[in-house]
């Protein structure tokens, strides 16, 4: 048993070396979107999973969310970025979350679309997306400028220092919070 787990973690050090070999993030602006009053279109995401661990019986207790910090390394963040042209934007969320966080998985629905100032006063517009967590990377492209962290809902609205990623986070709860009760009285009339 133990060997057996000592194997998978070699073949999975393998296997992330291998996606890290092929993986450096995207620099430059050169294929970058804009809006039409020259602001960014920017994609991102809210990476997330439920802990399986968590004793509650409450589904949304368990729910975590995936924060990085910025390049500056101050503050908490959803990773998000520049929706480039040769990609379709989910593609372009898809891709930020593994360049800045070191995660991969299912994205699903829009969450909605955003205006926001930057700190150069320009307006650029943000898409967000739930990332449904599938695999998480020991390395990947900006590990050594970006911290991760698991952290709950709560905590995550009290350190986003992004008026819209809170927004976009209570719109995520909002979808699962609808989604588990629909499941749970299905289950029930079902009975």
């Amino acid at each position: 048993m133990r060997t057996a787990k000592l194997v998978e973690e070699v073949r999975q050090r393998r296997e992330d070396s291998v996606k890290m070999a092929s993986l450096t993030a995207r620099q430059g602006r050169e294929l970058q979107r804009y809006t039409s009053t020259g602001g960014r279109l920017v994609a991102g995401c809210i990476p997330y999973k439920f802990n399986v661990n968590c004793s509650s019986s409450d589904l949304l207790n368990s729910l975590e969310v995936l924060v990085i910090s910025s390049q500056k390394g101050h503050g908490m963040m959803f990773p998000k970025g520049g929706w480039e042209s040769d990609e379709t934007i989910k593609q372009a969320a898809s891709r930020e979350a593994l360049e800045e966080a070191g995660v991969q998985g299912n994205v699903e629905r829009r969450l909605g679309t955003w205006k926001y100032r930057t700190s150069l006063q320009v307006v650029n517009e943000g898409v967000m997306f739930p990332l449904n967590v599938t695999d998480e990377l020991l390395q990947w492209p900006e590990m050594s400028v970006r911290k991760r962290s698991w952290v709950s809902v709560g905590e995550a609205m009290e350190g986003c220092e992004h008026q819209w990623m809170r927004e976009a986070l209570d719109r995520l709860v909002r979808r699962l919070s609808t989604s588990i009760r629909r499941r749970r009285l299905k289950s029930a009339s079902s009975v």
